[in-house]
């Protein structure tokens, strides 16, 4: 009788990823593990795949503080965390992030590492021990493929490549081109196994193209080769064939109750109470912004926009609530928020007023200074976890990749047309002319705090540039290096070039 499915990752695969993890699940009383493979009970297998993909959430994923989330927002031109007197210094960590000098054992990189290895770790074991379920096995594959993606966007070749047959417990780093190609074929294997179900929390047929579509897109990042034409056709199959459409209200996409939009593609499903992690009110919102949420604890008072990039916003564009800014107020409207306790000497006086600039990242930035996101619904009384859906893929942006890549093949007009119909949407006056400098621009506006603007600058071609407090970075900085500890406790890894 198979009374539970306990995973424990151990052995190998902890000296390779560095996550060691144990996964009890549900008892499954009366099902044999005869009956689980050759039957394969649908709802069963829904039990064992959730194991994985619960592994893409907590602390430091999307929408969370201390890991790959941060890493990808505090690292480009939309968010920063100033340092206030004594908060937020964390040993230089985000002044360093923000500044593109981080080190090898800024123990916070490893967050980058570990959520994708902890999700590969979790695949592996099951696409070992079910490999006889097709849908399964491939869906574990697909999701594998995702992680690796991350990995490879954020590491280059510096990771190892671990499957379900790995044995070695040191295994050694792979080459871009590795990852690239055992990405692109483990989609293309699996994709015809996929449902083809409106299913927005696990990969269907319609977000497993999107993975493609985020690999050929930055291909020539990756490789060096690109991959347009590859793009195009991936991004048509979703537009053209898949079940998604600009919802007629931006903000829906990002309420609390927004499971069922029609334009998110694939999302992490946060709960407060059983899955939590994401707590970006937490991040951003001032201490006193309890009072106008009722919120159960107080917010942190850390990330905040960098005012340039609040101020690419024009002011009838709808999208500009993306941010919360001028005076702030208790739940009431009425009674006005004060600092008097930490009164810092910021010149619009204790009473907090949110202002787009920032006076200065360290070492004493005005507790109140900086736009704060406004763009997740925060719920009246939330939680310190949030309950809203992270959207990880929208179709907003299949129709910004379309428009690019129509541009990079030297089809300008046509790439216009999709950029406008995200424009319309949001309010403001059509482009008469499209360039990569005003659609990386449109990109920002539209996906703020999605955690795509990393890579979007570094296909861009302006992650290296300087901005507010930050010099202009060298090209190695594209890729993080790999975590000290994790090259200390597997020799095999090689180091990224320039640490």
């Amino acid at each position: 009788m198979l009374r539970s499915i306990k995973t424990i990752c151990v052995g190998g695969l902890v000296a390779a990823t560095m996550v060691s993890c144990e996964l009890e699940q549900e008892v499954l009383t009366g099902v044999t593990q005869e009956r689980l493979i050759n039957e394969a009970p649908p709802e069963l297998a829904e039990v064992l795949k959730q194991s994985a993909y619960s592994r893409l959430m907590g602390d430091g994923s999307w929408g969370g503080h201390g890991g790959l989330y941060s890493y990808q927002e505090i690292t480009s031109d939309e968010i920063a965390i100033p340092v206030k007197g004594g908060d937020w210094n964390d040993g230089g960590t985000w002044v360093r992030a923000h500044r593109h000098t981080w080190n090898v054992d800024d123990g916070e990189l490893n967050g980058v590492w570990d959520i994708p290895f902890r999700v590969i770790a979790e695949a592996n074991a099951l696409i070992q021990q079910f490999g006889g379920i097709e849908e399964l096995a491939g869906e574990m594959k697909v999701l594998r493929a995702f992680c690796y993606l991350v990995l490879l966007d954020n590491f280059g070749g510096g990771v190892p490549l671990i499957i379900e047959t790995t044995t070695s417990a040191n295994p050694p780093s792979s080459s871009r081109e590795e990852l690239f190609n055992f990405i692109e074929s483990s989609v293309l294997e699996n994709l015809d196994i996929l449902t083809r179900d409106n299913r927005r929390t696990n990969f269907n047929y319609w977000s497993a193209h999107m993975i493609l579509a985020k690999l050929y897109m930055n291909a020539e990042v990756y490789i060096g080769q690109p991959k347009w034409t590859e793009a195009n056709n991936v991004l048509d199959v979703i537009i053209n064939q898949g079940p998604y459409s600009l919802s007629t209200n931006y903000f829906a996409n990002f309420a609390s109750a927004n499971a069922n939009s029609v334009e998110n593609i694939f999302t992490l499903p946060y709960d407060a109470n059983n899955a939590g992690g994401f707590n970006i009110h937490h991040m951003a919102l001032h201490y006193e912004s309890q009072k106008t949420f009722d919120l159960v604890d107080q917010p942190w008072n850390g990330y905040a926009a960098l005012e340039e990039f609040y101020n690419s916003y024009s002011d009838d564009d709808l999208r500009k609530n993306n941010f919360l800014v001028g005076p702030q107020f208790a739940l009431d409207g009425v009674t006005r928020l004060r600092d008097d306790v930490g009164f810092d000497g910021d010149p619009d006086g204790p009473e907090v007023n949110f202002t787009p600039q920032i006076n200065q990242l360290q070492p004493n930035a005005y507790r109140q200074a900086g736009a704060r996101v406004n763009k997740f619904e925060i719920a009246i009384g939330a939680q310190p976890n949030l309950n809203n859906d992270f959207p990880v893929f929208r179709y907003a942006d299949v129709i910004l990749l379309k428009a690019e890549v129509l541009l990079r093949q030297g089809d300008a007009a046509g790439g216009l047309q999709y950029v406008n119909m995200v424009r319309q949407r949001a309010g403001v006056d059509p482009y008469t002319t499209l360039t990569l400098d005003n659609l990386l621009e449109e990109r920002g506006r539209e996906l703020f705090v999605e955690g795509w603007r990393r890579s979007d600058l570094i296909r861009f071609g302006r992650f290296g540039s300087p901005w507010w407090e930050k010099p202009t970075s060298p090209a190695t900085r594209q890729v993080f290096p790999v975590p000290l500890n994790k090259i200390q406790a597997n020799t095999s890894l090689r180091q990224n070039p320039g640490y």
